[in-house]
């Protein structure tokens, strides 16, 4: 390694060996090397700090670090290196560092700060304990009173307007991956004292060149050392300290402060706090005026002793009578104005009733709180209330019924009743209808007479009194009416109802008039259903039919008629219940070795809903638990699938709507699940083998498919030129697929046809000949071999090359080997007849080893057959 290179710049080296002789010659190497810097950059921009973090790292690996430094002229060189530096987490156990004791005043805040260290940083909890109760100790809960703030170093619990409910004994316990630690502080706030001391000062000799703004209080518990600032405010030369506990031994430290800042102090000498005057004494039990619904004036006198010392101030205090907590109406006292005290209470909740007490305040501190107050509500100040609006609803020969509405404005206080007063026409006086109060908001007036007029009057009061009268504006003849017949509907009624079968029918309906109306119910203009059962009463109707069906649907008509006319209501009811079956016939077909398909038709009933679905189900014949074959069918079929071959099935099928599932109709009989059957497919390859003069001769090939079912016959059929029908040629069965038409003249010509037939039925024809004339005719030579294209066989075993041939006129037969003429000798025999061919090789040898070529010829042409004899033997040196 050659240090202090410059990254990037091009160098050359020369080197040479040394030993005890000296040196040897210079060896430079060829080509420049660039020098190239094994630390990589960390920071993509500059630092101008001299700290920082390197991220990125790989756990586990060594680091090594050096800095360089950048000014104007440029780069220095670089440090020396720190390290190799294994990278991994650093651990150690849990530590706290915290005070052992703190002490506060009451309503002060105070932060108790614990120093931790630990790595991973610890997990920290605050547990709390009364000073003498360890072992109760209970976590901290935290909200606006108490908190807790976490930093990198440090736990903090804040405690806002302390009091003596927090004072205990406080534990932070911290806990990590290496251990826990835990600390213990025990925190105590000192109740606030009543009693108060009065400091007077001389000026400084030296103002410091600048005018005294203002002077600066600090006091202390003479047996502690914390200093607790009192004030700032002093721009004279005496201040009143307050809220000191009795007993307790002060000094007081004073700074005059200009304009450059605070001067040095001057401390007291220690004073005791002690009680100089009494409290004052009791406030009379105040009185409250002025209620509105949000606000209240409480007044009350100055008490009689003022203890010694001048009433400074007042506490007022409300409290709702529901609730058990006195509340001050102000932050600080209330300021005697010395002509009878009074305060008006605001933000008041309307409706709620409250208790007000007072207590004065002087030097020594609160006098005994007043007796409490009357409970008041909180509202408006109250008045008689509006006049009702009253109204003639009904009446008789000898009564009125009359009713009104409560007045508008109730004056501030609740109704207590009613007064109901009648007039006669010509008379002066107002005459009660009942003698004592009415409480509700309808009167039947009684003892009229009949024929008289008269006019009706109503009246409310409240705790203010009574309200002015609200009069019917008309006056009435006291006779009886007739009033044209009202149909209403009870509130559980609609003009449309619609249930489910099973459930209630249920049309109730409020019938008036006068006289009494007469009440009928009929159902489609017709009778009611049987069912039907029919209520009234004096005042209504109502129809029951329990439980129904759907043939309780309709519109049912309630007809309601006395002398002054007649009034109808018609309510559309609507049954609803799961369709019925599905339309027969309900078929299955069977499609293929496992499959079915499956058809019906739609429900005469769909229940009263759209048919949305329908369940198919299958079961196999010799079993009886039914499974699903589909549970979501929209369409009046389906195939079921996954059937098992040779196995019977019964199906069945129900239609489903919002109300649910109908009931199933089943498969009339078992359907055997089998490959289907159906015609044949047409004969394939039909062909005419032989023409002569008086006969034809015809072959052909099966279907390629049977159509599930055997083949059991054939029917061959000829069409003669000129005629227009084909003519089964055999009344017999025919299974050979081969025929030959004979008998026939010469120079007659036909087509031919094939037709397959099997259990089902005949297939479609095969495809016809082509017009074949009687005649003799020349045949090219067909061969078929019964070798295979390449032979091996041993010396000295033997094989033999056969095949049929055919041909007009007949063929000639010639053998060959690699195109060479064979001649028979005691290796090589051949054996012809009119139409099989043979070659024999006896006892081969190694030189018998090529291509044989059988060829079979005639006028018409030729055709070959090839063989390639392979001659193996042992091989001998």
């Amino acid at each position: 390694m050659i240090p202090d290179l410059i990254n990037g710049q091009e160098y050359i080296f020369r080197i040479r060996a040394e030993n005890r002789f000296g040196f040897g010659p210079l060896a430079e190497t060829e080509q420049p090397t660039k020098a190239t810097d094994p630390i990589r950059t960390c920071n993509r921009r500059d630092v101008d700090t001299t700290s920082y973090r390197v991220e990125d790292l790989t756990e586990g690996d060594e680091y090594e670090f050096r800095v360089m430094a950048h000014n104007e002229a440029g780069q220095s060189r670089p440090s020396s290196t720190v390290g190799p530096i294994l990278l991994q987490d650093q651990t150690c156990a849990p530590s706290i560092d915290l005070k052992e004791f703190m002490e506060a005043e009451q309503r002060s805040d105070i932060s108790i700060v614990a120093k931790v260290r630990g790595c991973p940083f610890p997990t920290l909890t605050w547990y709390k304990a009364p000073a003498h109760h360890p072992e109760q100790r209970a976590e901290v809960s935290y909200d606006e009173h108490i908190n807790k703030v976490v930093s990198d170093d440090s736990c903090t619990l804040l405690i806002q307007q302390g009091n003596r409910a927090d004072t205990g004994l406080y534990t932070l316990i911290a806990s990590n991956s290496v251990g826990k630690a835990s600390a213990e502080m025990r925190l105590n706030f000192e109740s606030i004292g009543s009693e108060r001391i009065t400091l007077s000062w001389l000026p400084p000799k030296d103002d410091g060149g600048s005018r005294i703004t203002n002077y600066v209080i600090w006091r202390r518990v003479a047996s502690r050392s914390t200093w607790v600032i009192v004030t700032n405010e002093p721009k004279e030369r005496v201040w009143t300290v307050e809220n000191l506990m009795a007993g307790h031994e002060y000094i007081f430290r004073i700074m005059a402060q200009n304009k450059f800042g605070v001067g040095e102090p001057l401390d007291s000498e220690p004073e005791v706090a002690r009680d100089l005057y009494a409290p004052p004494g009791q406030v009379e039990k105040p009185k409250v005026s002025g209620v509105t619904l949000d606000a209240m004036t409480v007044s009350w006198e100055e008490p009689e002793e003022d203890g010694g010392t001048p009433i400074t101030g007042y506490w007022l205090e409300r409290k709702e009578t529901t609730g058990k907590r006195w509340t001050r109406v102000t932050r600080d006292p209330i300021r005697p104005m010395g002509m009878g005290e009074s305060f008006t209470v605001s933000g008041l909740i309307e409706g709620s009733q409250y208790l007000f007490r007072v207590c004065a305040l002087n030097a020594a501190g609160p006098g005994p709180y007043s007796a409490l107050t009357d409970p008041i509500f909180a509202r408006d100040p109250i008045s008689p209330p509006s006049p009702p609006t009253p109204k003639i609803s009904d009446w008789t020969k000898s009564s009125v019924d009359l009713h009104w509405i409560p007045p508008l404005k109730d004056g501030g206080s609740k109704i207590i009743g009613y007064w109901v007063e009648s007039k006669e026409e010509g008379t002066e006086a107002w005459v009660k209808a009942k003698e004592t109060e009415i409480r509700g908001t309808r009167l039947v007036i009684a003892g009229l007479k009949t024929g008289g007029k008269y006019k009706f009057r109503v009246t409310a009061f409240n705790a203010a009194g009574n309200g002015e009268p609200g009069e019917v504006p008309e006056v009435l003849e006291v006779n009886d009416r007739t009033i044209a017949p009202e149909v209403d509907l009870d509130a559980s009624v609609k003009e449309r109802m619609v249930v489910h079968a099973g459930g209630v029918i249920r049309i109730i309906a409020y019938v008036s008039g006068q006289p009494a109306p007469e009440v009928t119910w009929t159902r489609d203009g017709a009778a009611l259903p049987l069912e039907a059962v029919v209520e009234t009463t004096g005042i209504s109707s109502s129809l029951v039919i329990k439980p129904c069906t759907r043939k309780h649907l309709g519109v049912y008509t309630l007809t309601a008629k006395n002398a002054g006319g007649e009034k109808t209501k018609n309510i559309t009811v609507e049954v609803l219940d799961v369709p019925g079956p599905v339309g027969i016939p309900f078929s299955a077909e069977n499609l293929s070795s496992e499959s079915c398909k499956l058809s019906w038709f739609f429900p005469e009933n769909d229940g009263g809903s759209p048919i949305s679905n329908y369940i198919v189900e299958k079961r196999e014949a010799e079993r009886k638990a039914w499974t699903a074959v589909s549970f979501t069918a929209s369409r009046q079929n389906a195939v079921a699938q996954g059937l098992t071959t040779g196995k019977s099935y019964f199906f069945r099928v129900a239609a489903e709507n919002a109300i649910g599932l109908g009931p199933f109709m089943c498969t009339a009989a078992e359907i055997l699940i089998k490959e289907p059957m159906s015609v044949p497919d047409r004969p394939e390859e039909l062909e005419v083998t032989k023409v002569t003069k008086d006969l034809i001769s015809v072959t052909w090939k099966a279907p390629k498919f049977d159509g599930g079912s055997e083949i059991i016959m054939y029917m061959l059929e000829a069409r003669m030129i000129g005629k227009d029908k084909f003519s089964r040629l055999t009344k017999d069965a025919l299974m050979e697929r081969k025929f030959t038409f004979d008998g026939l003249r010469e120079g007659d010509t036909f087509e031919f046809r094939v037709i397959a037939v099997n259990e089902v039925g005949p297939s479609k024809p095969s495809f016809g000949t082509k017009p074949i004339t009687c005649k003799d005719e020349l045949e090219p030579p067909t061969i078929e071999l019964d070798f295979r294209d390449a032979i091996v066989i041993r010396v000295g075993e033997s094989c033999l090359l056969q095949g049929r041939y055919s041909g007009k006129p007949s063929p000639s037969i010639l053998w060959y080997r690699e195109d060479e003429e064979l001649k028979a000798d005691k290796h090589v025999m051949f054996k012809n007849t009119l139409t099989t061919m043979s070659l024999g090789l006896m006892k081969a040898e190694r030189r018998h080893s090529g291509r044989y070529m059988v060829v079979v010829e005639n006028s018409t042409g030729s055709r070959k057959g090839v063989c390639n004899i392979t001659v193996v033997g042992t091989y001998r040196c």
